[in-house]
């Protein structure tokens, strides 16, 4: 596998959500949490996710971004795979713009799910891996969440159907950037160990740190008869120096002069 070409990609990623974040001028870009997802999608799209060659391609895997509001972060994936343009990735948020502040569903231009209510995006997931079953179809689906918004209830409902379905076709991702909007998750409500979590609920369970590609490939990689659990510990605002680990940044308007750093930063990088 081609690490330096993922890593090249998540720099590319990198910039594209900061591109358009500044072009839209708008609070709701959620550029921190799309930022700490950046190499999980990367390494994804890159290796291991059959998306859309054709138009609505029955055979394509299925990736739902359950923590909507981190949509740059798929948005920018799309474009570097030519599934959206330039000019389409570029109305971010803008009037008649297929591509507003949360995912709203696209198929046709890889967007499988609409998403926004946090705690959805894993129960589509199940609906989807066993639909695929039925159809004894070989694809596999993969479910992005938040740390945070594992605060939800019905993401633990979730996790104990998953298991008793036997859904080895479904990968679950937890973007584990220790915040949410208002604050640490720490001290809003803090979920202690997750790992062993979903481990007594019979997941199989990876935890790799959510920047290293190696790492993520290798979790990826796993084949298991349960549904799987890769728990990326991240960082918020990854990328950029002024935003890391700064909870302001996950809903902060960036200026050109911020923008203008970020972008010499992650060149020199």
């Amino acid at each position: 596998m081609d690490i330096n070409h993922i890593k090249i990609l998540s720099k590319n990623v990198r910039k594209n959500i900061l591109k358009a974040s500044l072009e839209a001028g708008s609070a709701s870009a959620h550029i921190g949490g799309a930022l700490s997802s950046v190499e999980i999608l990367s390494t994804l799209y890159s290796e291991f996710i059959s998306f859309p060659e054709k138009k609505n391609w029955h055979d394509r895997d299925r990736f739902i971004l359950s923590k909507g509001h981190a949509c740059l972060v798929l948005y920018s994936i799309l474009l570097e795979k030519k599934l959206i343009t330039k000019k389409e990735f570029l109305s971010f948020e803008k009037n008649n713009s297929i591509l507003p502040g949360h995912p709203v569903m696209n198929k046709f231009k890889g967007i499988e799910f609409s998403n926004g209510s946090l705690g959805l995006g894993l129960s589509l997931g199940i609906g989807t891996a066993v639909a695929l079953k039925k159809k004894q179809k070989s694809n596999k689906v993969y479910v992005l969440i938040g740390d945070g918004e594992c605060n939800e209830g019905s993401v633990w409902e979730a996790a104990l159907l998953a298991p008793n379905l036997q859904l080895n076709n479904l990968t679950c991702i937890i973007d584990k950037n220790n915040f949410q909007q208002t604050g640490s998750n720490k001290e809003i409500l803090d979920i202690n160990d997750l790992a062993s979590k979903w481990k007594s609920f019979n997941w199989h369970v990876e935890e790799v740190s959510g920047h290293e590609i190696n790492e993520l490939i290798e979790a990826f990689k796993v084949v298991t008869d349960k549904p799987k659990l890769i728990v990326a510990k991240t960082i918020k605002g990854k990328g950029l120096v002024f935003a890391e680990n700064n909870n302001e940044w996950h809903h902060k308007i960036l200026t050109k002069k911020l923008y203008d750093e970020a972008i010499k930063n992650l060149n020199n990088e």
